[in-house]
């Protein structure tokens, strides 16, 4: 996308050594085209836009008084670093953000030098940027700075506070940047949100305490070696002169802030001021999330991630036909609404995500029965788990990839206890255009080998109504697993009903191949089964819906009738259904030929998700072709059975 003319500076930028070069006058002016950039190409191609906005003055002055890459700059919540990637030789790439083939939504070292480190999920930049620091030292290279970037709501995760405790006890020279936005991707919560708003400190007093602190070590009158109890106690006289203690010096970090996160200026002048000093330090920076974009600013949770917009109106571009299925996030947040209201034992918790997974239905109607418990997922697990144990039923929403980060408290807190919370996975399986980060595809293989564990995934959005209610009747730990976007039908409101564990349903009867299937994937292999149907291929098409307890009858009619047999599912195929299917024909004398469609022993990139099922033969026309390949490569490999079914033989003549 083009510059206006306006707009001299940015577009001669290839590389931060090129926004070096520049006065520091002139990068108020850099900021300005750099947000009004990020503004263009965003109303068109649809991306994480409040953040980003936020943060560009932040990112021109790192990248200004920073050398990277060789200095270190690790962003925590990648979409923060929209800025950063604009400024490091992707500009004129940036409008096939999120696309696939296109560049990623978050940093990601294999994209660029200048990405120091994975940032998808929250709270890990403390922690990896530490190390690297540390390692600077072992390694003795010269004046390598390394710099962590948090906010956005990840000071709620509790990693970011083990990164803290650490780095206080180990020699370092790392530089924190808080950037408190006030914001996650819903409003903060908790105690240290208002406790960030509202801290302060004194700038002359910091300033006189360094020049002392450098006279008295010419002096030897003070040693690094003793640093940190000087610094503890120099904590406790500042806390009193202030009347407020402050929660990073609580750490031994030497703290810094707040400070104005929008201008550029005074922001270049206290990094270059604190860069060089010794020890592990902290820089607070106040920033507005969707700053310069007027809507982005009054609305910062409607405009984290907006879709399309007019850049002029500020108007979003929003469906215009009503007329279609909803999301599977909104079933779910309006059956767990229904519910609540027929037990008030039901409680909902979702680690920041009310409104993306829908809770903010419930906090609605029901607000002291929901809690959002911030970015902490292994809190809300075990959170979850406490309401139980006295007797409250607890549905637990976390997107399926940040799960991963509490399963030792699924195993450890409710799976050992056998107690009865259901854990709701959103964004189960291939998400789009959010990348490796974010596919949700391991859910099934690692949950699967947990003892106790109720495992499902619904065909559509009726079974996910009736796989809640049977979780809510099941008084035992209950998984369900569906996907992002829309669902199948336009009518979903069912009247609720079990669907028993471990039984799963047929869907079509076919004499020359079993086709297998759990959750939504199992629509398009319906389709597929539709194609080649057509063509003369008979199928039997059978919807698991659980995977754990798998359905044995199921499994034990497929083992003796069919020779080939066909697994689908929204997952990695090692673990998964697929793998369960395997061992249950090895471990009863079957011994038919097997199949696996799904996720295979890599990352997937970004794209849509009819281009990832696409390229994974996840889609109708993909399983439709491994069906043919897969009976046609099979043909010549069937001995004559003893009986055959007048249909087999038709279509074994037909191969011929």
């Amino acid at each position: 996308m083009d510059l206006n003319e306006q707009e001299q500076l940015l577009k001669f930028i290839d590389s931060p050594a090129d926004l070096r070069k520049l006065p520091v006058g002139e990068l108020e002016q850099v900021c300005l085209e750099l947000r009004r950039y990020i503004i263009d190409v965003l109303s068109e191609n649809p991306g994480h836009l409040g953040a980003s906005l936020g943060t560009v003055e932040l990112t021109v002055a790192l990248h200004y008084v920073f050398r990277t890459p060789y200095d270190r700059i690790v962003w925590d919540v990648g979409h923060q670093a929209y800025g950063h990637k604009i400024l490091t030789g992707r500009r004129n790439v940036f409008h096939t953000l999120r696309q696939f083939n296109g560049i990623s939504g978050f940093p990601n070292p294999d994209e660029s030098e200048y990405d120091a480190f994975i940032a998808g999920h929250a709270s890990n930049s403390i922690s990896a940027a530490l190390g690297m620091s540390i390692a600077s030292e072992i390694k003795r290279e010269a004046e390598r700075h390394v710099v962590a970037v948090i906010g956005d709501g990840a000071m709620t995760g509790g990693l970011a506070y083990e990164g803290l405790n650490n780095a206080s006890s180990n020699p370092n020279n790392l530089l924190i940047i808080l950037n408190d936005n006030d914001m996650a991707i819903d409003q903060s919560v908790g105690g240290l949100s208002k406790y960030l708003v509202n801290i302060t400190t004194s700038h002359t007093y910091n300033k006189i305490r360094f020049n002392v602190y450098q006279k008295l070590l010419k002096m030897n009158l003070i040693s690094e070696s003793r640093r940190e109890n000087i610094l503890r106690f120099n904590n406790s006289l500042k806390a009193l002169i202030n009347r407020n203690h402050n929660l990073f010096e609580g750490f031994s970090i030497r703290y810094f802030g707040p400070v104005d996160g929008h201008n550029v200026t005074d922001l270049v002048r206290k990094l270059n001021d604190i860069k060089h000093m010794k020890g592990p330090k902290l820089l607070h920076i106040k920033t507005t999330k969707g700053k310069g974009f007027m809507p982005a600013e009054v609305s910062a949770v409607e405009w984290h991630a907006p879709g399309r917009f007019n850049k002029e109106t500020g108007q979003r571009v929003l469906p215009q036909n009503l007329n279609e299925p909803q999301n599977y996030q909104d079933v779910f947040g309006h059956t767990l609404v229904e519910l609540a209201e027929k037990d008030s034992r039901v409680i909902g918790i979702t680690p920041a995500m009310p409104t993306g997974c829908s809770m903010n239905f419930l906090m609605k109607a029901f607000p002291d029965r929901a809690f959002d418990v911030g970015i902490a997922e292994g809190h809300a697990v075990t959170f979850a788990a406490g309401l139980a144990k006295e007797g409250l039923i607890p549905f637990c929403n976390v997107y399926s990839s940040f799960m991963q980060r509490a399963y030792d408290q699924i195993i450890h807190d409710i799976a050992i206890q056998r107690l009865h919370v259901i854990l709701c996975l959103d964004r189960a399986g291939l998400v789009g255009e959010d990348g490796v980060t974010h596919h949700g595809v391991f859910d099934m293989a690692y949950l699967r080998p947990i003892p106790g564990l109720t495992i499902a995934s619904p065909l559509n959005e009726l079974d996910l109504r009736n796989l809640m209610y049977t979780g809510y009747v099941h008084a035992a730990p209950f998984v369900v697993r569906y996907p992002r976007g829309k669902g199948e039908l336009k009518d979903w409101q069912n009247r609720l009903e079990i669907l028993p564990p471990g039984k799963g349903k047929k869907l079509s009867d076919g004499n020359h191949l079993a086709l297998l299937s759990i959750g939504p994937i199992g629509n398009e292999a319906i389709r597929a089964v539709e194609i080649v149907e057509k063509e003369g291929y008979s199928v039997a098409h059978y919807d698991m819906i659980y995977l754990k307890p798998i359905d044995s009858a199921i499994l034990h009619e497929v083992g003796k009738r069919f020779r080939r047999i066909l697994t689908v599912e929204n997952g990695v195929i090692a673990g998964g259904l697929g793998s369960a299917v395997i061992e249950f024909m090895a471990e009863n004398g079957y011994t038919p030929q097997v199949r696996r469609i799904g996720i295979k022993d890599e990352f997937v990139g970004h794209g849509s998700i009819s281009e990832l099922f696409k390229r994974y033969g996840m889609d109708a026309a993909g399983i439709a072709g491994i069906i043919r390949e897969f009976l046609s490569s099979a043909r010549s490999k069937d001995a004559p059975a003893d009986k055959k079914s007048h249909t087999e033989v038709s279509f074994i003549n037909i191969l011929s």
